[in-house]
Order: C-alpha cells, then structure tokens, then sequence
C-alpha cells in the first residue's frame, strides 16, 4: 500500500467516553463519537479501552468472561461500514475470546476500506487493586506492532503498556510515526486528595516523555466519570469508598512532548488535533537519540534485575 510522505498532515482524534452498566448503548455511544470525529475529517480515530463495558477488572468474576468476543467479531463488523464510509482508520480496543480459557486485552485496527488489518494483544498486564487483569488476560503473544495504515504507520499499545519505555521504542522502531494508548485509568477515590495530582502527572510525564525519546506523537484515550466496585460498592456515587474515578484527560502530544490537545477531566468529547508528519523527520535530525543509541551495550536490558553481589 502507499504509505504518506514525511511531508503529509494527519488530522487525528480521540473519543473520551463515559461507560454504562449496558454495552449496546456503550457500543452506540462509541459508533456516534467515532463517526463524529470522521466527519470532522479525522483520517485516525481511537477510543477508550475496553469501551463496551464499565470496567469490569476491578472484581475477579467469572461471570465475566462472558464479555469476551472472537477479534475480529461482532464489534468489529460494527465498526466495519463507519470505517468504509469515511475510509478512517479505527482502533478498538476489545476483550479478545481467543480459545477456551484464553483471553487477551486486544486492540483491533480497521484501516477505512481495506477493513481489518490486524490486531495488538496488550503485553503488559498489571495485577492492583481494582485492577485485576492478570485474572482476566493472557499476556499478549503478537510482540509489539505497528501497522501501515492509509493514515500512516500507527504502533498501538494499551494502557499498562504506556508505562514501560521498551514498548514505546520497539513499537517505534518498527517504524510508528505515531503511538496509540487506548486506557482505562483513575483514581481511587479515597487517594485522591493525598495523591491524584503526583499519580495523573506521572502518567502524563512518562508517555510524554516517549514521544521525545522516540520523535513520533502520542495519542492516549482515556475514559471519564466514575465506576463503583461491582463486588462490594454498588452505589454510584465518588464519594463512596472503593470504585475508580476515571480521570480523562485525554491527549495528543507532539515529537517534542509539547500538548497538542488534551481534554478535560469529566467531559465526554472527540478529542482532534493536526500532525505535521515533517516533525518526525525534525525531531529526529534534531535530537538523534536512534541515531546515538549504544545497542551493542544493551544486552542485559534482558535481564529482571541486575545482581551486582
């Protein structure tokens, strides 16, 4: 396929959404977001982490597997047409049923008429509370990916993924011009006071700071309003103990880390922006951190830890 030229203009968009305890009105609510960005002309929409449920990982259920879906399946065939019609590129990010027992935190891209181009599966997967993941997700086993897509090469990780610079330099190795983080992240809300402000920045700092070290942009969607714990909250309101407050604020970020956009905490919007693919080859000139990389001295990147004893 022909990929753009450095030259060429992107504009992009993200979809910051709010979640209800029913997935076919999550599912319209995602379809109508996502078609609202493609008719603002965004030629790359990407949307929340697991957008069709609230999120489900803050209790071990069984009962939940039931969410789980074949990728591509029935989402992505409902997505199909929208991404046809305006020949955008979406990214979706779905609990994958991959085989009895199986199951994987995935994101699927539909690149506008060509349709399914493939699929990421989530390879870091954390285990906190209220985020349980490791009881619902086997670790990805795709390795890390970027897709040539008709709005350029496009690596998609997803959230735990956000914290770990590997992932972010062997996605842009592979040649991602820009990085995508479909999330689902918040605050406890009994930490909030004492520690929201130190918890939000670190998250904001650390993919920031992968766009500066890899000189591509990055784009994390995020969903907002407040999810109680299903198991032991079933009230709906933050002031309660237990649940996650989900703490939006969505962005798209330059080469340079400078924000391009950047929503709001509780807003539910279409998040858009413009990128200058030219600042990929800028920044890299400028800064050339791939150029001056010692990887003959790396190899114990490998290891867990290094025993100095």
């Amino acid at each position: 396929m022909t990929r753009p030229t450095p030259s060429e203009r992107r504009r992009v968009a993200l979809v910051q959404m709010a979640m209800s305890e029913r997935p076919e009105e999550n599912l319209a609510k995602a379809l109508g977001m996502a078609r609202a960005a493609a008719e603002g002309g965004a030629q790359l929409v990407c949307l929340p982490e697991l957008f069709l449920t609230r999120y489900f990982c803050q209790t071990e259920d069984v009962a939940n597997f039931a969410l789980a879906e074949p990728v591509p399946g029935p989402t992505t065939e409902a997505f199909l047409p929208l991404a046809a019609e305006h020949d955008v590129t979406l990214v979706l990010s779905l609990f994958e049923r991959r085989a009895a027992g199986v199951y994987h935190n995935t994101a699927a891209v539909l690149d506008g008429k060509r349709g399914y181009a493939g699929k990421y599966r989530k390879m870091h997967i954390p285990d906190d509370p209220r985020y349980y993941e490791k009881f619902y997700f086997t670790p990805g086993d795709l390795g890390f990916k970027t897709f040539d897509t008709h709005a350029g090469a496009v690596g998609v990780l997803v959230c735990w993924d956000q914290w770990y610079p590997e992932a972010a330099r062997l996605t842009a190795l592979a040649g991602a011009e820009v990085l995508l983080y479909p999330t689902a992240i918040g605050w406890h809300p009994e930490e909030r006071e004492a520690l929201g402000a130190r918890q939000h920045a670190a998250w904001e700092t650390i993919q920031r700071s992968h766009a500066i070290a890899n000189g591509c942009f990055v784009m994390a969607a995020n969903r907002t309003g407040f999810e109680p714990d299903p198991a032991s909250h079933p009230a709906s309101h933050p002031s309660s103990s237990g649940g996650v407050q989900f703490w939006g604020q969505s962005f798209i970020c330059g080469t340079d880390g400078r924000m391009l956009a950047k929503a709001g905490v509780d807003e539910e919007t279409v998040l858009a922006a413009e990128l200058d693919l030219g600042e990929i080859v800028e920044s890299r000139t400028g800064w050339p951190f791939l150029r001056d990389r010692r990887i003959d001295a790396y190899d114990a990147i490998r290891l867990r830890f290094i025993d100095r004893d």
